[in-house]
């Protein structure tokens, strides 16, 4: 696929504890393959769905006890310049831009807010090789416990436009580049626990959502939402036995009409 623009999601990671574990359980999930583990890049070892790149799995450096979690990654031209902007607009750079071979620049930020995010700057790594497959990244949200906060930075870095679902039971938006709707955030209400920091929800698609939260469900994997329909999709929320959230999705079984959306900047 080609290089996504500045600020769209371009790729997605995850670290975790027990590699095999997580290897095994994606694998029966989603049908990912993995490719060789590599030891110049700590362990990065790529995950493929019908032999196409869409995403990866890394153990800990030494010394790293952080919990499991997926990394979102957006497209930048310039890591560095958009690091300087992550601080103008009050953001903390977690690590600073590091190039990875010729494959790209990494970066890694956090919002005001508390949410962690990826940059990526590509070389002869462009990102997803394939978006809306089963088995490969769909779509993905920003849950935030200060919505307003982390509005004004994302749109303060990455210039998105932003919409508002008409809708008074949720506080929910979209970022837009250009013509197109790159991704949504949700407040997090007094509904979600009070341990649960806000987070990049990443949704992987799947041919069938109730079998995937089966197989899910068999192997330690606790269902958080769902299955449920909409207009975009049957999904369901997950966490990964290791305490990883995600989402997967069939976007093929839709049900009622979008949501009404009004401009909001």
């Amino acid at each position: 696929m080609a290089v996504q623009p500045e600020g769209a999601p371009c790729w997605a990671d995850a670290m975790f504890h027990d590699l095999e574990g997580a290897k095994s359980f994606y694998g029966d999930v989603l049908g990912w393959t993995f490719g060789e583990s590599s030891s110049e890049y700590g362990g990065y070892t790529t995950a493929y769905a019908n032999g196409k790149a869409v995403a990866a799995v890394v153990p800990p450096m030494p010394g790293q006890e952080s919990d499991s979690q997926w990394c979102l990654y957006l497209a930048v031209r310039d890591a560095a310049a958009v690091a300087s902007r992550v601080r103008e607009a009050g953001g903390e750079v977690v690590l600073e831009p590091m190039r990875v071979g010729d494959f790209g620049t990494m970066c890694l930020a956090r919002d005001p807010g508390g949410i962690v995010f990826g940059l990526w700057q590509a070389g002869t790594h462009e990102g997803f090789e394939a978006m809306g497959e089963p088995g490969a990244y769909c779509w993905a949200e920003i849950f935030a416990r200060e919505p307003a906060t982390s509005d004004a930075f994302f749109t303060a870095v990455f210039g998105y436009r932003t919409k508002e679902v008409e809708d008074d039971a949720v506080d929910f938006r979209l970022f837009d580049l250009g013509d197109d709707t790159v991704l949504g955030r949700m407040a997090m209400t007094e509904d979600f626990p009070a341990e649960l920091p806000p987070w990049i929800n990443v949704y992987f698609t799947v041919a069938d959502c109730d079998e995937a939260v089966s197989r899910a469900a068999k192997l330690g994997g606790v269902l958080r939402f769902g299955p449920m329909d909409s207009p975009f999709g049957r999904f369901a929320a997950l966490s990964d036995p290791q305490g990883a959230n995600f989402s997967v999705i069939d976007i093929t079984t839709t049900r009622g009409e979008p949501p009404k959306v009004t401009s909001a900047s």
